[in-house]
Order: structure tokens, then C-alpha cells, then sequence
């Protein structure tokens, strides 16, 4: 009978630490999102043929994030406003994120990634229910 032991390594991971360690973070991350039953169809609808576009910009924001390589410029919030989202879809989104991150690195930048994510799909999940609510309920 074959053994697993999925925690083994994560004590031997090393932190995030270069470009390099982003691009594997936010390419092994986006595989996962994009095979997931609940937000796979959203992200390849979004997206389209833009995947190496996207990934791109992935790189330079986390690079900018956790490196303080300053690639990204932009606000990160515009592009997500319409996408047709709920509270469980974040939820998911955050689940793959947080294993991802735990599979690949440990450290303080690895952590740092993961309470980043957290308060961005946090703020994103309340402003587009805000802006869905707003179109319904306009002011007087």
C-alpha cells in the first residue's frame, strides 16, 4: 500500500524570494483554477485566448507585492467589477491560493502572500456586491 505524505516537504520549502518563485506561485495556482468546477468556466470565460497576457500581469503584481519590484502599475480592482461572483466563488479562490502557497514555499513572504490575498478577495468580494447593489438602488 502506497503512503502519502503531503506535509512532509513543507517544513523543507523555502520562502519566496525571487521572480522566478512569483512565476511558479501564480502558474501553478491558475493551472488549478483553471481545471476548478466552480471557477474554472468564470476565469477561462474572462480570459479567453489573454492567458499569457494575464499571467504577465500576475507576475508583475505579485513581484511588486511581495519583492517590492515595482512592475505593476494599475489598479488591480477594475477588470474583476462585472465578473458574475459570489461570496463561495472567493471562498474557493482563496482555498486554492492558500494551497498552492503552502505546497510551494513557507516563510514570512509566503505568509505575507497568502494574508494579501485574503484582504484582496475580501475588498474585491464587498465592492462588486457594493456596485451590484449600487445599479439596483441608485441614489435619488
Amino acid at each position: 500500500m502506497e503512503e502519502h505524505f503531503s506535509h512532509q516537504n513543507i517544513m523543507t520549502n523555502k520562502d519566496i524570494s525571487n521572480i522566478e518563485d512569483i512565476k511558479l506561485l501564480v502558474n501553478t495556482f491558475y493551472s488549478t483554477v483553471q481545471k476548478d468546477d466552480l471557477i474554472g468556466a468564470i476565469f477561462n470565460e474572462k480570459i479567453g485566448d489573454r492567458w499569457p497576457e494575464h499571467l504577465e500581469k500576475m507576475y508583475r503584481f505579485w513581484q511588486t507585492i511581495l519583492l517590492e519590484e515595482h512592475t505593476y502599475s494599475g489598479s488591480p480592482f477594475p477588470p474583476h467589477r462585472q465578473l458574475p461572483v459570489e461570496k463561495h466563488h472567493f471562498t474557493r479562490w482563496m482555498e486554492i491560493f492558500t494551497e498552492t502557497v503552502d505546497t510551494l514555499f513557507a516563510g514570512p513572504l509566503a505568509e505575507e502572500a497568502k494574508l494579501r490575498a485574503k484582504n484582496m478577495a475580501e475588498m474585491f468580494n464587498y465592492k462588486i456586491e457594493y456596485f451590484r447593489h449600487e445599479g439596483k438602488h441608485p441614489l435619488l
